[in-house]
């Protein structure tokens, strides 16, 4: 299992390296550990995903 500062430093680093389209890779990822079973590492990809959504702050209108 990974800690809160493991999720939080790979999510910054993800969003740094990607952007936005970060997020979208985390639910990717973590849509295709769902399908092969593994669901320890879905549960991380999520994870990783809502502290992407977190940094990014609220949508603009």
């Amino acid at each position: 299992m990974i800690s809160e500062t493991q999720i939080h430093t790979i999510a910054r680093q993800m969003l740094e390296k990607h952007g936005l389209q970060a997020i979208a890779q985390a639910a990717q990822n973590a849509l295709a550990c769902e399908r092969k079973g593994e669901t320890e590492e879905a549960r991380e990809w999520r994870h990783v995903e809502d502290a992407m959504k977190i940094m990014r702050g609220p949508h603009q209108s």
